[in-house]
Parts: C-alpha cells; sequence; structure tokens
C-alpha cells in the first residue's frame, strides 16, 4: 500500500521508525524489537538507512520482514555516498522485494569528503532518479528548526520545494518537542506553496542521556516545561521514561485535535515504548 493513501485517510496515522543493526552481531535483536513493534498493527513502519549505506542491506532485509507481517513499509534511501548506478541497483532490488515507498534522503556528510566528486549532492537529485525509476511513493524529510547545513529558514523552505517539485509526495519532519514549532513551520511552508502532507516527527524522550545526545545532533529546542520534566526525573530512570511517554503521547494527542491526521514516532527500536504510547492513544486513533 501506499504511504500517500494511509495518510490521506480519514482514519487517524500512527506509524513508528526502526534502524537497522550496526553489526551481524546484532541483527536477531533488532529483527525481534522490529517484529515486536509490527504486531502492534501501526499504520506502517520506516527503516532508516545505515551510515554511508553500510547497512542498507539490511534495510531492505528488515523492510521486505514487516511487509510479511502485514506492515506497509517505508525505506529510507540515502545518496550522499552512492554512485548513481548505486541507487539504481537499490531500486531494482527495492521493486524484486514489492517495496513500492521510499524515502528520499541526502544522508550525512563523512567528514572530509570532497563534494564535487558526488553524483548526489542534495535530495532533490535523488528524488528525480526515485520518480524516474517506477511507481514509488516518495517521502522527503524536513525541519521545523532549519536544517543544520541552511543559513536561514528561507533557504531552507526554498531547497524544500525544490525538493518537493521534484516528485516528494510527503514530507516527514525532524522531531521537535514544542508543537508551536510545527504549526508555525507549517504555516511557512504553505505558504512557500508546498501542499504535500507534512507528517510530524515525535520522540518519546525515555533517558536524560537521550535527550542531551539529540540536542548535540540536531540542535532541537526545549521548552520549559520539559526541562523540568528532565531535571526533576532525569536521574529516575522508571520516572524519567513515564514522564517522556506521557509528554510524547500530550503532543500527538494536541496534533491530532489540531487536525493533523498522521503522526511517525522515533520508537528507537523499543517495542515497549511504541505499546505504551499506542495505548495511552487507543481510543483516539479509532
Amino acid at each position: 500500500m501506499k504511504i500517500i493513501d494511509i495518510i490521506t485517510g480519514d482514519k487517524p496515522s500512527l506509524s513508528f521508525e526502526v534502524f537497522p543493526p550496526k553489526t551481524s552481531a546484532t541483527y536477531e535483536s533488532v529483527m525481534k524489537a522490529a517484529g515486536a513493534i509490527a504486531d502492534l498493527h501501526p499504520s506502517y513502519m520506516s527503516v532508516t538507512y545505515g551510515a554511508g549505506g553500510g547497512t542498507s542491506q539490511y534495510t531492505m532485509e528488515i523492510a521486505q520482514f514487516l511487509q510479511s507481517k502485514g506492515v506497509t513499509p517505508l525505506a529510507h534511501l540515502s545518496c550522499v555516498s552512492s554512485t548513481k548506478e548505486d541507487v539504481a541497483q537499490k531500486l531494482v532490488e527495492l521493486k524484486e522485494r514489492g517495496i513500492e515507498n521510499v524515502l528520499a534522503l541526502r544522508g550525512d556528510i563523512p567528514e572530509g569528503l570532497d563534494m564535487t566528486s558526488l553524483d548526489y549532492h542534495y535530495a532533490s537529485e535523488l528524488t528525480r532518479e526515485i520518480r524516474g525509476a517506477g511507481d514509488f511513493c516518495i517521502g522527503g524529510a524536513c525541519y521545523p528548526e532549519v536544517h543544520p547545513d541552511s543559513l536561514n529558514s528561507v533557504e531552507d523552505i526554498r531547497h524544500l520545494k525544490e525538493k518537493v517539485d521534484a516528485g516528494c509526495q510527503f514530507l516527514v519532519t525532524q522531531m521537535f518537542f514544542d508543537n508551536n514549532i510545527f504549526y508555525n513551520f507549517l504555516r511557512r511552508v504553505r505558504e512557500a506553496g508546498i501542499t504535500v502532507p507534512v507528517i510530524p516527527g515525535i520522540m518519546p524522550v525515555t533517558n536524560a542521556k537521550q535527550i542531551k545526545r539529540s540536542i548535540a545532533l540536531s540542535g532541537n529546542s526545549l521548552p520549559q516545561r520539559f526541562r523540568y520534566i528532565i531535571d526533576r526525573y532525569g536521574d529516575k530512570p522508571a520516572a524519567m521514561k513515564q514522564a517522556g511517554i506521557i509528554y510524547a503521547s500530550e503532543q500527538i494527542v494536541d496534533l491530532y485535535a489540531n487536525g493533523i491526521n498522521a503522526v511517525h514516532v522515533y520508537s528507537m527500536n523499543k517495542p515497549d515504548v511504541a505499546a505504551a504510547l499506542q495505548s495511552n492513544l487507543s481510543e483516539i486513533i479509532w
């Protein structure tokens, strides 16, 4: 099933993200976690792409596994370290595996990499490649608090519009912890003529170290209300986990109440967190 059909339906959509193992040693545990989350029957599940494509084969294997369990998969595909031949082969393999939804990403740029030598420089280039390769449903990423490599929000949204014009049918945001940031971002992209669905990405923060890493990598801002939660419960693992799930649940309820009908959760391969979150929303995602 195409993601665009899922997220534009009448029923509220709740989806989860999983990531592949970094090494073969953790393959079984990751597959077990992915299977447990799939057993919750989410609207769909996305599978991330290994850094530099190193674990991309696992991405496809997990996506196909999810499909065998009756869950629509969304396979990530990044291009910054790939040749056109690499991408063409990946798209052929996706077709062979029956995977029809792709999230097109540039990917992180390795330190010291000469960008002039690359076949792809932007996700919009990859998007055009995917669009020309067959009947894929293509998604893209967006950043409510501005992409780290963009000079400002105006440039960021201009590049986002290029990505949509290249063929992205929906967008999924980086995580945020203040819904007003998302609402303001959505207003700006609509004013820029971007009309495709924008799916908010929510991460339940279950430990204080996790949020510190996230802030360091993405530069997300934290509302004072959430800072108080970390200050009070950050050194109490069970309490922090519960508080983080409740906070994320409240974010999602607010999004649904404000007419956002599709939400994507960065569940960090934690079936218990995904299950608790889904339970909190059981009467809402009917």
